[in-house]
């Protein structure tokens, strides 16, 4: 064979190869609102919200009913991207550039595009706002987002969203630049996805959508008629914002399995709905909260368990069983490696603290073995981080949860953790407190964003005024200057009522 052919040959077999490959791989979604927790969905319980879509999804799906996040919404999308505990990547706190990733992170988005996926994020991202922390810049090829961790959101040093943002036409951060827009922002992020979705499908290409709805996390403005319904409602009539927020996301996904449907991909995607990126919020916790005890911001299980409903029917995942092996987000990265066939270098496998959960998902009733998840709740005031060591934390394995270093509990006999049995077991708790001691320790190096000063604008405001003119007021330069005492009065507010909040759990 001459050398002409034989390259033509060659080139034509891993043509071939590649084709092969992605029609093999499943194409994946992964779908995460923001602030709804385990009690504020029809099919687990809550009576009075409307969740159709996702109710009909259940019975399509295996379902993980001890899957744990992190108390805060910026610390679970840390775990999520880097497959281990946020504090490994920096993040401690939702603020302050301690929400900031750490660079030295491979994230989930860039293992998926080095395993030939095209990748997009549609909605919060909250895990830094300057350029080289920018989900563009963190293996994400399509981004559609809002800035800092809500929608209008301005924070001393670089966490900030565009100026005097809204929930309704809002301005949305699109590969680099800001778009204005016009409807309601969860409508737009999943609109935005699915027309991706539509592409990458043409192109032929596996993808990795996630998609995260600022919803239903405040502020509650969204149109009337998403929520007016929940006001004739005397039980839900505090809530009905809230729930309009969660029912919008819930009508969203339903038009999001048709598409997929209507494209004949249904089947060979990997499609994870998780229900909250923490725990549920006040005061709907105290409408329905499916018999735990926390909510966000608490280290009991009311401030990290969410459900995790998955569907992928060529990957032969059972529908409509539910399983409570213990899983969490940091199992995220290594399933979607083992799935995707990506190959993981060993400083990446160093990175990793999670476990693919690929053999349960096959194979609910497989063995899984016992593991121990630490829980911190963080955002201590800067310096402080010492006196938090036992405070605000969880470590807990699928029957013991050891909280604030002083309460043990039942998890199986008691789980809205109101019996504290600490006495009872005396090497159960010297167990968890040298485990948890001994990891304490080990991330210390790890605080990499503990006393760093942000910069005097919130970088993507002086993007949106360089495109758009225009500046900021007096009083906007104070709120976000660092070094102005203007707005540390404001983030000691903030600790404050986060503080109380805590102490009420």
């Amino acid at each position: 064979m001459s050398h002409f052919k034989r390259t033509i040959a060659t080139s034509l077999l891993c043509i071939y190869a590649a084709s092969v490959q992605a029609a093999q791989q499943p194409n994946i979604i992964l779908i995460m609102p923001d602030d709804a927790g385990y009690g504020d969905y029809a099919c687990l319980g809550n009576p009075y919200i409307q969740t159709p879509q996702i109710d009909a999804f259940k019975d399509e799906a295996l379902l993980l009913t001890q899957f744990h996040v992190s108390p805060k919404c910026g610390p679970t999308r840390a775990a999520l991207m880097s497959g281990a505990h946020e504090f490994r990547s920096g993040v401690t706190h939702t603020i302050l550039e301690r929400e900031r990733m750490n660079l030295n992170k491979v994230t989930m988005a860039d293992m998926l595009k080095s395993a030939g996926y095209t990748t997009g994020i549609f909605g919060k991202w909250h895990l830094g706002d300057e350029e080289a922390y920018r989900p563009e810049n963190r293996g994400f090829d399509e981004v559609y987002i809002h800035g800092a961790g809500g929608i209008g959101q301005t924070y001393a040093g670089s966490c900030g969203d565009a100026p005097d943002n809204s929930n309704i036409n809002p301005a949305l951060w699109h590969n680099g630049r800001w778009v204005k827009t016009e409807g309601y922002c969860t409508d737009l992020f999943f609109g935005q996805a699915e027309q991706w979705i539509q592409s990458a499908v043409a192109e032929k290409k596996p993808f990795f959508a996630f998609i995260a709805p600022n919803a239903p996390h405040g502020p509650h403005v969204l149109p009337k008629e998403y929520y007016e319904h929940y006001l004739k409602i005397p039980e839900a009539k505090s809530v009905a914002k809230f729930y309009g927020m969660i029912e919008n996301i819930d009508t969203n996904f339903g038009q999001l399995l048709v598409l997929l449907d209507e494209l004949g991909i249904a089947d060979n995607t990997l499609l994870i709905y998780l229900g909250s990126d923490n725990g549920g919020h006040r005061p709907a916790t105290k409408i329905f909260n499916a018999g735990m005890k926390g909510e966000k911001m608490s280290p009991y299980q009311g401030g990290h368990r969410v459900p995790a409903f998955i569907r992928w029917p060529t990957g032969q995942v059972p529908a409509g069983v539910e399983t409570d092996k213990l899983t969490a987000h940091i199992d995220l990265y290594q399933t979607f490696a083992e799935v995707s066939g990506a190959e993981l270098s060993d400083a990446v496998k160093q990175q990793l603290e999670g476990r693919s959960m690929l053999p349960l998902l096959k194979n609910p009733e497989s063995d899984w073995p016992e593991r121990t998840l630490i829980q911190h709740v963080g955002s201590w005031a800067t310096g402080a981080s010492e006196k938090f060591k036992h405070r605000e934390c969880s470590i807990q394995n699928s029957r013991f949860a050891l909280v604030n270093y002083d309460e043990l509990y039942d998890l199986v006999a008691d789980p809205g953790q109101q019996n504290n049995v600490i006495d009872q077991y005396p090497e159960v708790v010297a167990e968890f407190r040298a485990t948890y001691d001994q990891w304490w320790q080990s991330v210390q190096p790890d605080f990499v964003n503990e006393d760093v000063i942000g910069p005097k604008m919130n970088p993507l405001k002086v993007a949106y005024w360089e495109q758009f003119g225009g500046g900021p007021s007096a009083a906007m330069l104070k709120k976000m200057d660092p070094m102005k005492r203007g707005h540390q009065s404001i983030v000691d507010r903030a600790l404050a009522k986060e503080e109380k909040l805590r102490k009420k759990n």
